[in-house]
């Protein structure tokens, strides 16, 4: 098929590329053959049988991976043994008969384009588990006795989110009439989960909760999961594209970008002020130079304020966002915080206090961690600061949510007397490391 997937758009205009971005959504046909991969997505069932498939339930993907390894195959093997009793391969679909384990991939995923068709019965209840973490709703949108939960509003809402979170419910009711084949379309990019359901968008870049543990993220990587719920379900062309950092982060950056103005050039300093001398322009970045620091900062001061930004951190690399800072003295003690900028798996680094590494208000609240991307691939960052609360999103993970004025417990006991700081500058904390930032746009909030 020639529908073009996310991959044929790079336009340099957000606003343009979002636009072609919505509009290709793959139509898969409505034969009863199977169809071929789009261009540049894979087949994750190949029609005939159940390889590159095991058997899963809803269990928390990093407490399986934390498992010593013969307890953990054995109980894959014990939810592989269960799969194959209850689901197979006929006519090029995947078939349930709405009981046993779950049919789950062997290979894990991070940021992916999932498509995949479904067809199930009356008071049927499925769903696709996301990295592992339920879960994509599919239900009978007819059944009256659960039009209290919701099945009324139709399928493909992010169903384990909390009744008020973005993504709960879906936005349009868009499931066919039972009999015929329904059609997902699903991208996910960090915790941010969009779904098209039958060509119309029901979740809008929604944050997918963690259904095992509200206080953190959901897994960087796990495997897709095909739920069974007491009803047959079919599914057939089930395709996945991983997405690569550099569309990753232009997914990112052209969702909510209205009111952000850039806050540097790409070619010179004007704007900023500082110890400019110790940096350099490259390709359109900021750059620290090697064996250079200080703290360079933008020439307007901010109250409350979003700044999205791109990160390119080399190996061992350290540097840090200034929070408020005032103009002079050590951001991260004088300003509201620094924010650490921090190649996190460098061996130099394993012994450090959990408030030093990335994302973390320094020496104040630890960042959840395992959402970088290595070193030599550019990160997309976006911080949100309102009154004493700092917000960052790394990657399209909420990495840290932090209310500075309840910390009272300091790195080394050395207060921060500048973290209730409600004003001052935005800017880069270098540490000698040849760190880069580009794409630097800020919105005030206030």
């Amino acid at each position: 098929m020639n529908t073009p997937s996310f991959s044929s758009f790079r336009s340099h205009t957000p606003a343009v590329w979002l636009t072609a971005l919505l509009l290709a959504v793959p139509i898969l046909p409505a034969s009863t053959q199977a169809a071929s991969p789009p261009p540049g997505f894979k087949a994750l069932f190949n029609g005939k049988d159940l390889s590159g498939w095991r058997g899963g339930d809803t269990f928390d993907h990093r407490k399986l991976l934390a498992m010593p390894p013969a307890d953990r195959n054995a109980q894959i093997a014990k939810w592989t043994s269960s799969m194959r009793e209850h689901w197979r391969a006929e006519n090029d679909e995947l078939i349930n008969d709405g009981h046993g384990a779950y049919a789950t991939t062997e290979q894990d995923y991070g940021d992916f384009e999932l498509l995949v068709e479904y067809r199930t019965v009356p008071k049927a209840d499925s769903g696709i588990y996301l990295r592992g973490v339920p879960q994509v709703q599919i239900w009978d949108y007819t059944e009256t006795a659960k039009f209290s939960i919701g099945a009324n509003k139709g399928s493909g809402g992010l169903w384990n989110n909390s009744p008020d979170a973005p993504g709960k419910d879906p936005l349009v009711l868009a499931d066919k009439p039972f009999g015929e084949w329904n059609a997902f379309r699903i991208v996910m990019v960090g915790s941010r989960v969009s779904v098209w359901l039958n060509q119309q968008l029901v979740v809008d870049h929604a944050i997918m909760e963690n259904y095992y543990d509200d206080k953190t993220p959901v897994p960087a990587r796990g495997p897709i999961q095909l739920q069974t719920h007491g009803g047959e379900i079919r599914w057939r062309n089930i395709f996945l594209r991983e997405i690569p950092a550099e569309e990753a982060n232009r997914i990112l950056t052209t969702h909510g970008d209205q009111g952000y103005v850039p806050a540097f050039n790409g070619r010179d300093f004007t704007g900023w002020r500082g110890p400019i001398d110790n940096y350099e322009i490259k390709g359109g970045a900021i750059a620290c130079k090697p064996e250079k620091g200080g703290t360079i900062f933008t020439e307007k001061a901010y109250a409350d304020f979003a700044a999205r930004l791109e990160i390119l951190i080399p190996p061992g690399g350290n540097n840090g966002l200034a929070i408020r800072y005032p103009g002079e003295g050590d951001t991260a003690y004088v300003g509201m915080t620094e924010l650490q900028v921090l190649d996190n798996d460098a061996a130099q680094y394993n012994e450090l206090d959990p408030r030093q590494y990335h994302g973390s208000a320094y020496g104040m609240v630890a960042a959840h961690r395992g959402y970088l991307r290595p070193p030599g691939q550019w990160n997309f960052q976006e911080v949100t600061v309102k009154g004493p609360t700092i917000k960052v999103e790394l990657n399209g993970t909420l990495i840290l949510n932090a209310d500075l004025r309840k910390v009272t417990s300091f790195m080394g006991d050395n207060p921060h007397p500048g973290k209730d700081r409600t004003t001052g500058h935005f800017g880069f904390a270098g540490h000698n490391d040849p760190v880069a930032f580009r794409n630097i746009r800020i919105k005030p909030l206030d």
